[in-house]
Protein backbone atom coordinates (compact mmCIF):
# COMPACT_ATOMS: atom_id res chain seq x y z
CA UNK A 1 0.00 0.00 0.00
CA UNK A 2 1.25 3.40 -0.89
CA UNK A 3 2.29 5.66 1.99
CA UNK A 4 0.99 9.20 1.64
CA UNK A 5 3.29 11.81 3.03
CA UNK A 6 1.01 14.64 3.90
CA UNK A 7 2.51 17.96 4.76
CA UNK A 8 0.86 21.24 5.52
CA UNK A 9 1.91 22.58 2.12
CA UNK A 10 0.40 19.63 0.28
CA UNK A 11 -2.87 19.96 2.18
CA UNK A 12 -3.03 23.61 1.19
CA UNK A 13 -2.41 22.71 -2.45
CA UNK A 14 -5.27 20.22 -2.34
CA UNK A 15 -7.68 22.98 -1.45
CA UNK A 16 -6.67 25.49 -4.08
CA UNK A 17 -9.25 26.59 -6.62
CA UNK A 18 -10.08 23.86 -9.15
CA UNK A 19 -9.21 26.24 -11.96
CA UNK A 20 -5.55 25.69 -11.10
CA UNK A 21 -5.73 21.96 -11.94
CA UNK A 22 -3.68 21.48 -15.11
CA UNK A 23 -4.62 19.53 -18.19
CA UNK A 24 -8.42 19.89 -18.15
CA UNK A 25 -10.79 21.87 -20.34
CA UNK A 26 -13.52 24.15 -19.02
CA UNK A 27 -16.20 21.61 -19.91
CA UNK A 28 -14.49 19.01 -17.68
CA UNK A 29 -13.95 21.25 -14.65
CA UNK A 30 -17.20 20.10 -13.12
CA UNK A 31 -15.57 16.71 -12.44
CA UNK A 32 -12.72 18.35 -10.53
CA UNK A 33 -14.61 20.52 -8.02
CA UNK A 34 -12.90 20.36 -4.68
CA UNK A 35 -14.41 17.85 -2.30
CA UNK A 36 -13.16 15.12 -0.06
CA UNK A 37 -13.37 12.45 -2.75
CA UNK A 38 -12.86 12.24 -6.51
CA UNK A 39 -14.88 9.85 -8.65
CA UNK A 40 -13.02 8.56 -11.69
CA UNK A 41 -14.85 9.86 -14.77
CA UNK A 42 -15.53 6.33 -15.96
CA UNK A 43 -17.19 5.68 -12.54
CA UNK A 44 -14.86 2.79 -11.79
CA UNK A 45 -13.32 4.09 -8.53
CA UNK A 46 -13.56 6.70 -5.77
CA UNK A 47 -10.28 8.15 -4.47
CA UNK A 48 -9.33 10.96 -2.09
CA UNK A 49 -9.28 14.29 -3.92
CA UNK A 50 -5.70 14.97 -2.85
CA UNK A 51 -4.62 12.09 -5.15
CA UNK A 52 -5.61 14.07 -8.24
CA UNK A 53 -2.49 15.08 -10.21
CA UNK A 54 -0.21 13.51 -7.62
CA UNK A 55 1.84 11.83 -10.36
CA UNK A 56 0.41 8.41 -9.54
CA UNK A 57 -2.23 6.69 -11.69
CA UNK A 58 -5.23 5.62 -9.60
CA UNK A 59 -8.05 5.63 -12.23
CA UNK A 60 -8.08 3.13 -15.08
CA UNK A 61 -9.19 5.88 -17.48
CA UNK A 62 -6.38 8.17 -16.31
CA UNK A 63 -8.83 10.90 -15.31
CA UNK A 64 -7.13 11.46 -11.94
CA UNK A 65 -3.91 12.58 -13.63
CA UNK A 66 -4.91 15.13 -16.30
CA UNK A 67 -1.82 17.22 -15.60
CA UNK A 68 0.90 14.57 -15.29
CA UNK A 69 2.33 11.75 -17.35
CA UNK A 70 1.54 9.07 -14.78
CA UNK A 71 -1.34 7.33 -16.63
CA UNK A 72 -0.64 5.53 -19.96
CA UNK A 73 -4.17 6.28 -21.19
CA UNK A 74 -4.24 9.85 -19.92
CA UNK A 75 -4.83 12.99 -21.95
CA UNK A 76 -3.55 16.50 -21.33
CA UNK A 77 -5.61 19.44 -22.52
CA UNK A 78 -3.70 22.33 -24.16
CA UNK A 79 -5.73 25.53 -23.68
CA UNK A 80 -3.65 27.36 -26.31
CA UNK A 81 -5.29 30.74 -25.78
CA UNK A 82 -5.21 32.63 -29.09
CA UNK A 83 -4.96 29.45 -31.16
CA UNK A 84 -6.79 26.13 -31.41
CA UNK A 85 -7.03 24.05 -28.21
CA UNK A 86 -6.39 20.31 -28.44
CA UNK A 87 -5.46 17.21 -26.47
CA UNK A 88 -2.11 15.45 -26.37
CA UNK A 89 -1.18 12.08 -24.85
CA UNK A 90 -0.20 12.57 -21.18
CA UNK A 91 3.10 10.84 -21.92
CA UNK A 92 4.24 14.09 -23.56
CA UNK A 93 3.81 16.13 -20.39
CA UNK A 94 7.16 17.48 -19.19
CA UNK A 95 9.05 15.52 -21.85
CA UNK A 96 11.23 18.49 -22.74
CA UNK A 97 9.65 19.00 -26.19
CA UNK A 98 8.07 22.40 -26.76
CA UNK A 99 6.03 21.60 -29.90
CA UNK A 100 3.14 19.82 -28.16
CA UNK A 101 1.22 22.75 -26.66
CA UNK A 102 1.88 26.15 -28.21
CA UNK A 103 1.18 27.81 -24.80
CA UNK A 104 3.91 25.58 -23.19
CA UNK A 105 1.44 24.48 -20.51
CA UNK A 106 2.55 20.87 -20.86
CA UNK A 107 6.12 21.75 -19.89
CA UNK A 108 5.33 23.40 -16.52
CA UNK A 109 7.90 21.29 -14.67
CA UNK A 110 10.39 20.67 -17.46
CA UNK A 111 14.09 21.28 -17.69
CA UNK A 112 13.51 23.37 -20.85
CA UNK A 113 11.95 26.79 -21.05
CA UNK A 114 9.30 26.87 -23.76
CA UNK A 115 7.90 30.02 -25.36
CA UNK A 116 4.21 30.71 -25.84
CA UNK A 117 3.75 30.77 -29.65
CA UNK A 118 -0.03 30.60 -29.71
CA UNK A 119 -0.55 34.23 -30.69
CA UNK A 120 1.70 33.97 -33.76
CA UNK A 121 0.16 30.66 -34.76
CA UNK A 122 -3.29 32.14 -34.25
CA UNK A 123 -2.46 35.09 -36.48
CA UNK A 124 -1.34 32.76 -39.25
CA UNK A 125 -4.43 30.62 -38.73
CA UNK A 126 -6.74 33.62 -38.84
CA UNK A 127 -5.02 34.95 -41.97
CA UNK A 128 -5.40 31.55 -43.62
CA UNK A 129 -9.06 31.28 -42.64
CA UNK A 130 -9.67 34.84 -43.81
CA UNK A 131 -8.07 33.98 -47.16
CA UNK A 132 -10.18 30.84 -47.39
CA UNK A 133 -13.33 32.79 -46.63
CA UNK A 134 -12.46 35.37 -49.30
CA UNK A 135 -11.89 32.54 -51.75
CA UNK A 136 -15.18 30.98 -50.70
CA UNK A 137 -17.08 34.26 -51.08
CA UNK A 138 -15.59 34.87 -54.52
CA UNK A 139 -16.13 31.23 -55.48
CA UNK A 140 -19.79 31.39 -54.44
CA UNK A 141 -20.24 34.58 -56.43
CA UNK A 142 -18.74 32.94 -59.51
CA UNK A 143 -20.76 29.80 -58.85
CA UNK A 144 -23.98 31.80 -58.95
CA UNK A 145 -22.96 33.23 -62.31
CA UNK A 146 -22.18 29.76 -63.61
CA UNK A 147 -25.54 28.48 -62.33
CA UNK A 148 -27.31 31.23 -64.24
CA UNK A 149 -25.23 30.47 -67.33
CA UNK A 150 -25.92 26.76 -66.87
CA UNK A 151 -29.68 27.31 -66.82
CA UNK A 152 -29.50 29.42 -69.98
CA UNK A 153 -27.19 26.93 -71.66
CA UNK A 154 -29.51 24.05 -70.74
CA UNK A 155 -32.45 25.88 -72.28
CA UNK A 156 -30.39 26.60 -75.40
CA UNK A 157 -29.47 22.92 -75.71
CA UNK A 158 -33.11 21.91 -75.32
CA UNK A 159 -34.16 24.45 -77.98
CA UNK A 160 -31.35 23.21 -80.24
CA UNK A 161 -32.58 19.64 -79.80
CA UNK A 162 -36.12 20.62 -80.74
CA UNK A 163 -34.86 22.44 -83.85
CA UNK A 164 -32.81 19.43 -84.90
CA UNK A 165 -35.78 17.12 -84.38
CA UNK A 166 -37.97 19.38 -86.53
CA UNK A 167 -35.25 19.47 -89.18
CA UNK A 168 -35.06 15.67 -89.09
CA UNK A 169 -38.82 15.41 -89.60
CA UNK A 170 -38.67 17.81 -92.56
CA UNK A 171 -35.72 15.93 -94.04
CA UNK A 172 -37.52 12.62 -93.64
CA UNK A 173 -40.45 13.98 -95.67
CA UNK A 174 -38.04 15.39 -98.24
CA UNK A 175 -36.15 12.08 -98.32
CA UNK A 176 -39.31 10.12 -99.08
CA UNK A 177 -40.24 12.62 -101.81
CA UNK A 178 -36.73 12.49 -103.28
CA UNK A 179 -36.80 8.71 -103.34
CA UNK A 180 -40.12 8.86 -105.18
CA UNK A 181 -38.69 11.34 -107.71
CA UNK A 182 -35.59 9.22 -108.30
CA UNK A 183 -37.75 6.16 -108.78
CA UNK A 184 -39.87 8.07 -111.28
CA UNK A 185 -36.75 9.34 -113.11
CA UNK A 186 -35.32 5.82 -113.29
CA UNK A 187 -38.66 4.52 -114.56
CA UNK A 188 -38.79 7.20 -117.26
CA UNK A 189 -35.21 6.46 -118.30
CA UNK A 190 -36.00 2.75 -118.53
CA UNK A 191 -39.16 3.46 -120.48
CA UNK A 192 -37.29 5.71 -122.92
CA UNK A 193 -34.56 3.10 -123.35
CA UNK A 194 -37.11 0.36 -124.06
CA UNK A 195 -38.83 2.59 -126.59
CA UNK A 196 -35.57 3.23 -128.40
CA UNK A 197 -34.74 -0.47 -128.38
CA UNK A 198 -38.12 -1.16 -129.97
CA UNK A 199 -37.39 1.47 -132.59
CA UNK A 200 -33.99 -0.15 -133.14
CA UNK A 201 -35.61 -3.48 -133.97
CA UNK A 202 -37.89 -1.80 -136.49
CA UNK A 203 -34.95 0.12 -137.86
CA UNK A 204 -33.15 -3.08 -138.76
CA UNK A 205 -35.86 -3.84 -141.32
CA UNK A 206 -35.64 -0.47 -143.01
CA UNK A 207 -33.58 -0.27 -146.24
CA UNK A 208 -32.45 3.18 -145.32
CA UNK A 209 -30.15 1.62 -142.71
CA UNK A 210 -27.98 -0.19 -145.27
CA UNK A 211 -25.77 2.79 -145.94
CA UNK A 212 -25.73 3.73 -142.24
CA UNK A 213 -24.59 0.28 -141.13
CA UNK A 214 -22.06 0.17 -143.91
CA UNK A 215 -20.67 3.52 -142.69
CA UNK A 216 -20.49 2.19 -139.13
CA UNK A 217 -18.36 -0.71 -140.37
CA UNK A 218 -16.26 1.42 -142.73
CA UNK A 219 -14.15 3.06 -140.02
CA UNK A 220 -11.57 4.63 -142.32
CA UNK A 221 -14.26 5.82 -144.78
CA UNK A 222 -12.45 4.41 -147.81
CA UNK A 223 -15.69 2.99 -149.33
CA UNK A 224 -14.95 -0.64 -148.45
CA UNK A 225 -15.03 -2.91 -145.40
CA UNK A 226 -11.81 -4.74 -144.52
CA UNK A 227 -11.01 -7.80 -142.39
CA UNK A 228 -9.73 -5.59 -139.56
CA UNK A 229 -12.90 -3.48 -139.64
CA UNK A 230 -15.05 -6.61 -139.43
CA UNK A 231 -13.02 -7.87 -136.44
CA UNK A 232 -13.33 -4.47 -134.77
CA UNK A 233 -17.06 -3.97 -135.31
CA UNK A 234 -18.78 -7.36 -135.66
CA UNK A 235 -19.28 -9.79 -132.74
CA UNK A 236 -21.08 -13.04 -132.06
CA UNK A 237 -24.60 -12.59 -130.69
CA UNK A 238 -24.03 -15.05 -127.84
CA UNK A 239 -20.39 -14.14 -127.11
CA UNK A 240 -19.93 -10.41 -127.57
CA UNK A 241 -16.59 -10.26 -125.74
CA UNK A 242 -14.76 -12.64 -128.12
CA UNK A 243 -12.99 -11.07 -131.06
CA UNK A 244 -13.67 -12.75 -134.41
CA UNK A 245 -10.82 -14.71 -135.94
CA UNK A 246 -9.26 -13.91 -139.33
CA UNK A 247 -11.07 -16.81 -140.98
CA UNK A 248 -14.44 -15.79 -139.50
CA UNK A 249 -13.96 -12.24 -140.81
CA UNK A 250 -12.99 -13.51 -144.31
CA UNK A 251 -16.07 -15.75 -144.37
CA UNK A 252 -18.34 -12.78 -143.61
CA UNK A 253 -16.63 -10.83 -146.42
CA UNK A 254 -17.39 -13.67 -148.86
CA UNK A 255 -13.81 -14.93 -148.92
CA UNK A 256 -12.27 -11.69 -150.15
CA UNK A 257 -10.14 -9.16 -148.26
CA UNK A 258 -12.63 -6.32 -148.82
CA UNK A 259 -16.31 -5.69 -149.49
CA UNK A 260 -18.01 -2.75 -151.18
CA UNK A 261 -21.50 -1.31 -150.54
CA UNK A 262 -23.24 -3.24 -153.35
CA UNK A 263 -21.85 -6.59 -152.23
CA UNK A 264 -22.60 -5.67 -148.56
CA UNK A 265 -26.25 -5.01 -149.46
CA UNK A 266 -26.65 -8.43 -151.07
CA UNK A 267 -24.72 -10.50 -148.49
CA UNK A 268 -23.47 -9.25 -145.11
CA UNK A 269 -26.30 -6.79 -144.49
CA UNK A 270 -28.86 -9.58 -144.53
CA UNK A 271 -26.74 -11.61 -142.05
CA UNK A 272 -26.52 -8.67 -139.65
CA UNK A 273 -30.22 -7.75 -139.95
CA UNK A 274 -31.36 -11.31 -139.10
CA UNK A 275 -29.12 -11.17 -136.01
CA UNK A 276 -29.11 -14.93 -135.53
CA UNK A 277 -25.36 -15.34 -135.17
CA UNK A 278 -23.67 -11.98 -135.77
CA UNK A 279 -24.38 -8.35 -134.97
CA UNK A 280 -22.62 -5.00 -135.10
CA UNK A 281 -21.08 -4.24 -131.71
CA UNK A 282 -22.87 -1.30 -130.00
CA UNK A 283 -24.31 -0.21 -133.28
CA UNK A 284 -27.14 1.59 -131.61
CA UNK A 285 -25.95 2.48 -128.15
CA UNK A 286 -22.21 3.19 -128.55
CA UNK A 287 -20.93 6.76 -128.73
CA UNK A 288 -21.86 7.94 -132.17
CA UNK A 289 -24.63 5.35 -132.40
CA UNK A 290 -28.30 6.17 -132.78
CA UNK A 291 -29.29 5.46 -129.16
CA UNK A 292 -26.40 7.46 -127.68
CA UNK A 293 -27.41 10.45 -129.77
CA UNK A 294 -31.12 10.30 -128.96
CA UNK A 295 -32.09 13.60 -127.22
CA UNK A 296 -34.95 12.01 -125.27
CA UNK A 297 -32.67 9.33 -123.84
CA UNK A 298 -30.01 11.93 -122.98
CA UNK A 299 -32.60 14.04 -121.15
CA UNK A 300 -33.90 11.01 -119.24
CA UNK A 301 -30.38 9.99 -118.24
CA UNK A 302 -29.53 13.52 -117.05
CA UNK A 303 -32.74 13.70 -115.04
CA UNK A 304 -32.01 10.32 -113.41
CA UNK A 305 -28.46 11.46 -112.53
CA UNK A 306 -29.74 14.73 -111.03
CA UNK A 307 -32.33 12.95 -108.93
CA UNK A 308 -29.72 10.42 -107.74
CA UNK A 309 -27.36 13.27 -106.77
CA UNK A 310 -30.12 15.13 -104.95
CA UNK A 311 -31.15 11.95 -103.13
CA UNK A 312 -27.59 11.38 -101.94
CA UNK A 313 -27.41 14.96 -100.62
CA UNK A 314 -30.69 14.56 -98.71
CA UNK A 315 -29.61 11.20 -97.30
CA UNK A 316 -26.31 12.68 -96.09
CA UNK A 317 -28.09 15.66 -94.52
CA UNK A 318 -30.60 13.38 -92.81
CA UNK A 319 -27.81 11.16 -91.45
CA UNK A 320 -25.85 14.20 -90.19
CA UNK A 321 -28.86 15.68 -88.39
CA UNK A 322 -29.65 12.35 -86.72
CA UNK A 323 -26.04 12.03 -85.53
CA UNK A 324 -26.24 15.55 -84.06
CA UNK A 325 -29.51 14.64 -82.33
CA UNK A 326 -27.95 11.48 -80.88
CA UNK A 327 -24.86 13.35 -79.62
CA UNK A 328 -26.96 16.13 -78.08
CA UNK A 329 -29.32 13.68 -76.40
CA UNK A 330 -26.35 11.87 -74.84
CA UNK A 331 -25.02 15.17 -73.51
CA UNK A 332 -28.40 16.15 -72.08
CA UNK A 333 -28.76 12.78 -70.33
CA UNK A 334 -25.70 13.55 -68.15
CA UNK A 335 -26.27 14.78 -64.58
CA UNK A 336 -24.83 18.32 -64.49
CA UNK A 337 -25.86 19.12 -60.92
CA UNK A 338 -29.09 20.25 -59.33
CA UNK A 339 -28.90 23.64 -61.10
CA UNK A 340 -26.94 22.49 -64.20
CA UNK A 341 -23.96 24.33 -62.71
CA UNK A 342 -21.46 21.80 -64.14
CA UNK A 343 -22.82 22.05 -67.68
CA UNK A 344 -20.26 24.69 -68.63
CA UNK A 345 -17.49 22.08 -68.21
CA UNK A 346 -18.83 19.91 -71.04
CA UNK A 347 -16.80 20.49 -74.17
CA UNK A 348 -13.85 21.97 -72.24
CA UNK A 349 -10.46 20.37 -71.56
CA UNK A 350 -7.88 21.19 -68.87
CA UNK A 351 -4.20 20.26 -68.89
CA UNK A 352 -1.45 19.83 -66.30
CA UNK A 353 2.16 18.78 -66.90
CA UNK A 354 3.71 16.48 -64.29
CA UNK A 355 7.32 15.59 -65.01
CA UNK A 356 7.47 14.13 -68.53
CA UNK A 357 3.70 13.63 -68.86
CA UNK A 358 0.92 15.95 -69.97
CA UNK A 359 -2.41 15.08 -68.39
CA UNK A 360 -5.67 16.19 -69.98
CA UNK A 361 -9.07 16.16 -68.28
CA UNK A 362 -12.12 16.72 -70.47
CA UNK A 363 -15.02 16.67 -67.97
CA UNK A 364 -17.86 14.28 -68.83
CA UNK A 365 -15.73 12.88 -71.64
CA UNK A 366 -12.20 11.50 -71.24
CA UNK A 367 -8.97 11.60 -69.24
CA UNK A 368 -5.64 11.00 -70.98
CA UNK A 369 -1.89 10.94 -70.40
CA UNK A 370 0.61 11.96 -73.10
CA UNK A 371 4.35 11.42 -72.82
CA UNK A 372 7.03 13.65 -74.30
CA UNK A 373 7.55 10.98 -76.98
CA UNK A 374 3.98 11.59 -78.17
CA UNK A 375 2.43 8.36 -76.91
CA UNK A 376 -1.09 9.01 -75.59
CA UNK A 377 -2.84 6.67 -73.16
CA UNK A 378 -6.49 6.72 -72.12
CA UNK A 379 -6.93 6.93 -68.35
CA UNK A 380 -10.70 6.43 -68.57
CA UNK A 381 -13.95 7.72 -70.00
CA UNK A 382 -16.77 9.40 -68.09
CA UNK A 383 -18.45 7.02 -65.69
CA UNK A 384 -20.41 8.67 -62.87
CA UNK A 385 -20.50 10.99 -59.88
CA UNK A 386 -19.05 9.22 -56.83
CA UNK A 387 -19.12 11.72 -53.95
CA UNK A 388 -20.66 10.91 -50.54
CA UNK A 389 -24.42 11.43 -50.08
CA UNK A 390 -23.95 14.84 -48.45
CA UNK A 391 -21.73 16.06 -51.30
CA UNK A 392 -22.60 13.86 -54.26
CA UNK A 393 -20.99 16.16 -56.83
CA UNK A 394 -17.58 16.29 -55.16
CA UNK A 395 -16.02 13.36 -57.04
CA UNK A 396 -15.99 12.09 -60.62
CA UNK A 397 -15.00 8.61 -61.76
CA UNK A 398 -13.60 7.85 -65.22
CA UNK A 399 -13.54 4.15 -66.11
CA UNK A 400 -12.39 1.63 -68.71
CA UNK A 401 -9.15 3.29 -69.76
CA UNK A 402 -6.46 1.42 -71.64
CA UNK A 403 -5.57 -1.98 -70.11
CA UNK A 404 -2.56 -2.29 -67.82
CA UNK A 405 0.14 -4.83 -68.47
CA UNK A 406 -0.70 -6.47 -65.13
CA UNK A 407 -4.37 -6.74 -66.05
CA UNK A 408 -7.39 -4.54 -65.51
CA UNK A 409 -8.04 -1.14 -67.03
CA UNK A 410 -6.93 2.32 -65.99
CA UNK A 411 -9.33 4.41 -63.90
CA UNK A 412 -9.22 7.99 -62.63
CA UNK A 413 -10.95 9.57 -59.65
CA UNK A 414 -11.30 13.35 -59.83
CA UNK A 415 -11.94 15.32 -56.62
CA UNK A 416 -13.52 18.73 -57.14
CA UNK A 417 -12.35 21.52 -54.82
CA UNK A 418 -13.56 25.06 -54.24
CA UNK A 419 -11.60 27.82 -55.98
CA UNK A 420 -11.95 31.01 -57.98
CA UNK A 421 -10.50 29.43 -61.11
CA UNK A 422 -11.28 26.35 -63.17
CA UNK A 423 -8.07 24.35 -63.42
CA UNK A 424 -6.48 20.95 -63.00
CA UNK A 425 -4.26 21.27 -59.89
CA UNK A 426 -2.92 17.82 -58.99
CA UNK A 427 -2.34 14.42 -60.58
CA UNK A 428 -1.04 11.35 -58.75
CA UNK A 429 -0.83 7.61 -59.33
CA UNK A 430 -1.04 6.17 -55.78
CA UNK A 431 -1.30 2.62 -57.11
CA UNK A 432 -0.61 0.97 -60.44
CA UNK A 433 -2.93 2.34 -63.14
CA UNK A 434 -5.17 4.02 -60.52
CA UNK A 435 -5.01 7.80 -60.88
CA UNK A 436 -6.34 10.63 -58.72
CA UNK A 437 -6.77 14.27 -59.70
CA UNK A 438 -7.67 17.49 -57.89
CA UNK A 439 -9.79 19.77 -60.03
CA UNK A 440 -10.52 23.30 -58.85
CA UNK A 441 -13.75 25.01 -59.87
CA UNK A 442 -16.06 27.67 -58.38
CA UNK A 443 -19.08 25.38 -58.69
CA UNK A 444 -17.54 23.06 -56.05
CA UNK A 445 -17.83 25.82 -53.43
CA UNK A 446 -20.42 25.14 -50.72
CA UNK A 447 -22.26 27.90 -48.80
CA UNK A 448 -21.12 26.61 -45.38
CA UNK A 449 -17.59 25.63 -44.39
CA UNK A 450 -16.83 23.67 -41.26
CA UNK A 451 -15.74 26.24 -38.70
CA UNK A 452 -12.10 25.92 -37.76
CA UNK A 453 -10.92 26.34 -34.18
CA UNK A 454 -13.81 24.44 -32.56
CA UNK A 455 -12.67 21.39 -30.62
CA UNK A 456 -14.96 18.55 -29.63
CA UNK A 457 -14.45 17.69 -25.98
CA UNK A 458 -16.08 14.30 -26.10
Amino acid sequence: MRLHVITAAFLWAAFVDSRKIRGISSSYKRFYRERKSFLCIDGSRMIPFEQVNDDYCDCADGSDEPGTSACPRGRFYCTNLGFRPHYIPSSRVNDGICADCCDASDEYNSHVRCQNTCWNLGQKERAYVEGQMKTLDEGLRLKQQLIEEGVLLWREKQAQLRELQRAAEDLQIKLEEQRRRKHEADRLKEQTLKGLEARNKGFRHQNSTISHLFQLLDSNKDGSISVDEIKAKVVLVHDEKRVLSEDEALTLLGGGPQMGLSKFENTLWDVLIRGNNYKIKDAYSAPGGLMSEDPHLKAAERAAEWEATDLKKVEEAYETVNMEISDLQKKLEIDYGTDWEYLYLNGQCYKLKVYEYMYTLCPFNTVSQKSTSGTEVSLGTWGMWAGPPKNHYSQMVYENGEPCWEGGSRTTTVTLTCGTETALRLVKEPSKCQYIMDFETPVACQPVLKQRGVHSEL
